[in-house]
């Protein structure tokens, strides 16, 4: 079985409320994408398709075949549209970012010849997106970014083994990094809301239990989770799963960039 992938972008606006809330819940449960103006992105979307090898072409599907499904798909139903007064299935359904990939998953599976539908990721933005795949959860990762100094040194081992294992970033002073922080929650869209988590809600839990305590600090010095632990992004992971997972039980996935070149991951102990 062979993956390939195929981007596509298109704009749309919405608007996230509902009609028979007051303006002062609205706004207390989707903020300013309350707006009744409405606001919109430029999305990205990645769809993955799967499928066997053909021997004798060498490909798996024409990519074009590809193109031509998503793409006609994509510029009938929603680029250029006000998705809440134009679409029919968005104005009974919020077009939350979790929706829309949900909605674009049921409207393209099936649909491709010589393959089939593996994985949809829709960008909202940089720091936004939603993954769908064939099971009925929903993924929303949202993307932080915190600035910290660290050194690389293990009190198990001698001053003459951590310079031979971590080299430079063993310098007694630290280093630093500008680290991307991807927090991923699953589960499945609430028919009223169209969301599986509270966005703010869960930016206030990352900037409590993470940002405030990390961005801009020293971790060997300033911090009680890393005075005794290696600030490896490694151990990072794991203590940051450790400090929300109490508070997001939807908790999902940890990504961390350390840098462009360095990525680390990590799903919890009960998916070891």
């Amino acid at each position: 079985m062979l993956y390939l992938s195929r981007k596509v972008h298109f704009s749309a606006a919405h608007s996230y409320r509902i009609e028979e809330w007051s303006e002062e819940q609205n706004r207390n449960v989707f903020g300013l994408c309350s707006n009744p103006n409405g606001h919109g992105h430029d999305y990205t979307m990645e769809v993955m398709v799967k499928g066997d090898l053909d021997e004798t072409s060498g490909i798996v599907v024409n990519i074009s075949e590809i193109d031509k499904v998503v793409k006609s798909f994509v510029q009938e139903e929603l680029d250029g549209k006000f998705l809440n007064k134009e679409h029919p299935y968005f104005k009974e359904n919020i077009p939350t970012t979790e929706n829309i990939v949900t909605y674009i998953w049921n409207a393209l599976d099936g649909k491709l010849d010589h393959c089939s539908l593996h994985h949809i990721r829709l960008y909202e933005n940089d720091f936004l997106y939603s993954d769908k795949e064939a099971s009925e959860l929903v993924y929303l990762t949202r993307k932080y970014h915190f600035s910290t100094a660290h050194r690389l040194h293990s009190q198990q081992l001698s001053e003459e083994e951590n310079f031979a294992l971590f080299g430079k970033c063993n310098n007694a002073y630290g280093h630093g990094h500008n680290y991307y922080l991807e927090v991923t929650v699953s589960g499945k869209p609430d028919p009223v809301t169209g969301m599986i988590i509270d966005i703010a809600e869960m930016d206030r839990i990352v900037d409590d239990e993470i940002i405030r305590k990390f961005d801009h600090k020293h971790l060997n010095f300033d911090t009680e989770e890393f005075k005794e632990l290696n600030p490896t992004s490694e151990n990072m992971v794991v203590v940051i799963w450790n400090l929300l997972f109490p508070n997001l039980p939807n908790l999902f996935k940890i990504g961390l960039y350390e840098t462009e070149k360095n990525y680390f991951e990590y799903y919890g102990p009960e998916k070891e």
